[in-house]
């Protein structure tokens, strides 16, 4: 079932999500949706606030990255190296450690439609988390595969993109963002905006 993205300006955005535990009511079907919601928006992860869910739970599936690299037909990008299967499902994930450089790159969000701007990131991650059969795993990612990993974990600890842009950036977008929120915005997927006007 498709699910409607929660629209920037929406406080469930902002709250830090709380940790579940294996009996969370219809876990199974959350994530399936989640799926299917994040692949009709064309992303390429998506977390449970981003549905109206405050718990710690996000998805990935990067292998568009490793697509597009080969669309290309140039040299392949080492960061979108081993991504043409990367499809994960994280519960309670911990970033244990951020490490390498900082890079930057021009990130979206399904939350934000039309809006992408560079943000700055560590290039390699330390994660623990359960995957959706209750697995614990420790691993480490790099490259996009880190960034994505990074960017759906802000979410869940109640970060956007947009938290990480200089205060000028942030009143330069200040207008767009308002915007998005009375959902004054044309996007192509279904979403829940925290302004509109309801019609009588």
């Amino acid at each position: 079932m498709i699910l409607p993205i929660v629209a920037y300006g929406d406080p469930v955005l902002k709250k830090e999500g709380e940790e579940i535990d294996e009996n969370y009511e219809g876990l199974k079907d959350l994530i399936n949706n989640m799926f299917e919601t994040m692949y009709e928006a064309n992303g390429v992860g998506l977390a449970a606030p981003q549905v109206g869910k405050s718990i710690r739970l996000f998805i990935v599936d990067a292998s568009p990255f490793a697509e597009e690299d080969e669309e290309e037909g140039g040299e392949p990008d080492e960061k979108a190296k081993g991504l043409e299967n990367f499809k994960k499902v994280f519960i309670n994930p911990i970033i244990e450690e951020e490490s390498g450089n900082e890079w930057g790159f021009r990130e979206g969000c399904l939350s934000i439609p039309n809006i992408r701007e560079e943000v700055q990131r560590k290039e390699k991650i330390v994660i623990t988390y359960f995957d959706e059969n209750w697995e614990f795993h420790e691993e480490e990612y790099e490259g996009y595969a880190a960034r994505v990993i990074q960017h759906e974990y802000d979410h869940v600890d109640g970060v956007l993109f947009t938290d990480r842009l200089s205060p000028l950036k942030k009143r330069l977008l200040k207008k767009k963002l308002t915007n998005i929120s009375k959902g004054d915005v044309d996007v192509d997927y279904r979403m829940r905006f925290p302004s509109a006007k309801r019609k009588k």
